[in-house]
């Protein structure tokens, strides 16, 4: 039986659709949230098509498809974007809500998340890379920063590994494991040979500017020294009764590589940083260096339970040592001129008529050369008394470079061209002399 529409019953859907609205426009907020952080939309909106009124009557709602669309259309006249903000890698939006007359609402201000709820897996991630990395990785790095990381992890995990069997073979021929002495006289010679390290520490130390411009070349040196120390170390083995002057050179040896390392650290570092995060970028460069010393200590004590050659277990650690430094320097990219990139760069352009890049510079550095090997045949910068043997000869060329700011001589007793800078020598002098010596 059909009824007739009566007043009420059009004042009621008159209030049901002013209902609707005011329900659609709280739920704004909450969904333009998933909006924004590209969510599935129909998990945001409740998909019944019905709803019940007060009085029980089931009132028919917009389609789904319709709904989305005029909520969209709410959201943006609604909401709007007050600023972005990005920290650790993680972004939100803030939002304010307006009234009908265009004004803010008060307390209405929301951060809306632009990334997907992460895993507990993905979290763990998160965790260790706040360790291991600096923060705004990897836009607060240069790109050599991972290469130079890689090596340095492998260098120190091997170094770790060594540092077990050198301690429990200084152990062994101390007296400790065997009691062939009094503790009195091993406590002696222990402190004997740290004390002969410290003194060999502070010799090193006045190698000066050296470790600003030819880090590279000091660094690698060092690793060099510190297995060396290594070796000798392991060699106390074979000769126990000459521990102690075994102990303190190699105590010495290591000591010097220690300065260096040290003293070579930051500029380093600082290379990696873009900007002031260089305090972030070394805290993060310890701690991956200490890790990886950590684990390979740990797989060193289990092997060292097999009692393996002593001589094949420091070959194969030695090896991988070397080789893992020499890649680590070698990653290294300086944005200043030594002596060997600057001969790189002079060189380079004189044969191709174009100035290598900064990789490239970096690249072609000398890294290390054997002192018997090493020819160099023009010296730029070099000291008086390795250019010149007597007075006659300076005065005899002075003249001719009065007007200069540097010297050339060629040297026929050691057979080599010399470049010396005078005290007023500025950037662009320097390399009107380096290119007058070739």
């Amino acid at each position: 039986m059909k009824q007739s529409p009566s007043p009420n019953s059009n004042a009621t859907a008159q209030s049901l659709t002013s209902q609707e609205s005011r329900l659609l426009a709280r739920e704004t907020l909450r969904i333009s949230a998933n909006l924004a952080s590209n969510a599935v939309a129909s998990n945001s909106v409740s998909s019944s098509s019905i709803r019940i009124s007060d009085d029980g009557t089931a009132v028919p709602l917009m389609d789904e498809s319709r709904k989305m669309e005029y909520v969209g259309e709410l959201a943006a006249s609604r909401l709007e974007l007050i600023c972005c903000e990005e920290m650790d890698g993680r972004r939100w939006n803030y939002v304010a809500e307006k009234d009908r007359f265009g004004n803010f609402r008060n307390n209405s201000m929301r951060a809306l998340s632009l990334h997907n709820p992460q895993t507990p897996l993905d979290e763990l991630m998160s965790f260790a890379r706040s360790y291991v990395v600096p923060e705004g990785f990897p836009d607060s790095v240069t790109p050599s920063y991972v290469p130079y990381m890689t090596w340095r992890a492998l260098k120190h995990f091997f170094g770790g590994a060594m540092g077990v069997f050198t301690t429990q073979t200084l152990l062994s021929s101390v007296g400790i494991s065997r009691n062939k002495a009094t503790p009195g006289a091993v406590a002696i010679n222990w402190i004997l040979k740290d004390g002969a390290g410290r003194v060999g520490k502070m010799i090193f130390s006045r190698q000066g500017k050296k470790f600003d411009y030819d880090l590279k070349q000091l660094r690698f040196a060092g690793d060099l020294l510190m297995e060396l120390g290594a070796g000798v170390e392991l060699a106390t083995a074979a000769v126990p009764h000459l521990f102690l002057p075994l102990a303190c050179a190699a105590n010495v040896a290591k000591n010097v590589a220690a300065v260096t390392s040290t003293s070579t650290r930051t500029p380093i570092y600082k290379a990696f940083a873009k900007g002031e995060n260089i305090g972030d970028v070394t805290a993060k460069g310890e701690c991956v260096g200490n890790i990886a010393d950590l684990l390979g200590t740990g797989l060193s004590i289990v092997i060292s339970k097999r009692n393996p050659s002593l001589v094949t277990t420091f070959a194969l650690l030695s090896c991988g040592y070397v080789f893992s430094s020499y890649r680590e320097v070698r990653s290294v990219v300086l944005h200043t001129l030594n002596r060997a990139r600057f001969s790189v760069a002079v060189d380079s352009f004189l044969k191709t008529g174009k100035v290598p890049s900064l990789q490239e510079g970096n690249m072609q550095e000398t890294i290390f050369t054997f002192p018997w090997l090493k020819d160099r045949p023009v010296v730029l910068g070099s000291r008086f008394k390795d250019a010149f043997q007597d007075p006659g000869a300076y005065l005899a060329i002075e003249p001719l470079f009065q007007k200069e700011r540097y010297v050339v001589t060629y040297n026929p007793s050691k057979g080599k061209v010399y470049a010396l800078l005078k005290d007023q020598a500025k950037s662009d002098d320097i390399l009107k002399a380096a290119f007058h010596v070739r």
